[in-house]
């Protein structure tokens, strides 16, 4: 006797409640949150700067009572800044929109494809500029490497680092920046497991270590890259590869405020909202498609490269 078939009762259509698409959580990306964000109304522009040595002489003297006291005094010179600006845009045509299942929403789609590619720019530029050798004033090639557990000490590296800054600025590191490979390395190494092994939680985190290596705040990078050419094969790896990054960050950029670097941000791109990227959709008729486009303008500037401590190859 003839009966229906699983598929005769039923074709296949897309599920509406869900889909694939590799979104790379925006927590991953950390460029936006090393350097202090400074807003500029200008492209470019100047800043002042002042000669660090002219304020580290000890030039008082004794004064008897009548007489002048000793006069000191400070350089002061400018440097500048300028916004690179990138953009980026998908075009979303109306036949594709008017065609698209349920679970397709292809502005939506669109917005989200453009902010994951802003926002990897974004990290690159910042490891570009910041985060290789020849950038700031000193570069270390880690010789025990901190995945090489009975021969690294990466407490006493970092110390080293530490000292390296504040005796040649007066100011403390306060911000690690690792690499994704780099930190779950560290995290598990046994210096850092015996140090913390009497904390309450249950797991080494990243504020567990930086409390014990007395820095404010470690940051890691996870974000991901593909250097493949489009069309052919992907070449995926970390952006921050396998090195460290050490350095003391102003938390509140102003005047007579070292940092390590800066990130200028331009509102006449960015509209304000920082490294947050400024979508604008508009009208292509001729294509019959409206254009999603993201636009960001910044300069990732190191501006005081002796606040700094490269730390080369830190794992293998």
């Amino acid at each position: 006797m003839p009966q229906p078939t699983a598929t005769d009762v039923h074709v296949d259509a897309p599920l509406t409640n869900i889909s694939v698409a590799y979104i790379q959580n925006q927590n991953h990306f950390i460029a936006g949150d090393i350097f202090p964000r400074v807003q500029v109304e200008k492209r470019s522009d100047k800043y002042f700067t002042y000669t660090k040595a002219d304020w580290f002489r000890d030039e008082a003297e004794k004064r008897e009572g009548g007489t002048e006291s000793a006069g000191s005094g400070y350089a002061q010179s400018t440097a500048t800044y300028f916004c690179d600006t990138y953009a980026l845009h998908k075009d979303v045509d109306d036949h594709t929109r008017a065609n698209s299942d349920t679970a397709i929403n292809p502005d939506r789609d669109a917005t989200q494809f453009i902010t994951q590619r802003m926002l990897l720019r974004q990290e690159i530029q910042w490891v570009t500029e910041c985060f290789s050798t020849a950038v700031w004033d000193t570069d270390q090639t880690i010789a025990n490497k901190w995945s090489s557990y009975t021969t690294s000490d990466p407490i006493t590296d970092v110390e080293t680092g530490k000292t390296t800054v504040l005796q040649n600025t007066g100011m403390e590191p306060n911000t690690l920046v690792l690499g994704y490979n780099v930190w779950r390395y560290l995290k598990h190494h046994p210096d850092i497991v015996d140090r913390t092994k009497y904390t309450s939680s249950a797991s080494i985190t990243t504020d567990i270590v930086a409390g014990l290596l007395d820095v404010d705040r470690i940051l890691v990078a996870k974000a991901i890259k593909n250097t493949g050419a489009e069309g052919g094969t992907a070449a995926y790896s970390f952006t921050h590869g396998n090195h460290a990054w050490l350095g003391y960050v102003n938390p509140s950029p102003g005047l007579l405020a070292p940092s390590a670097g800066y990130t200028f941000l331009w509102n006449g791109v960015s509209e304000g909202f920082g490294t947050d990227v400024a979508f604008r959709r508009f009208r292509m008729e001729h294509l019959r498609a409206d254009r999603i486009e993201g636009e960001v303008g910044f300069d990732i500037k190191v501006v005081a490269s002796d606040l700094g401590y490269f730390m080369k190859a830190a794992v293998s």
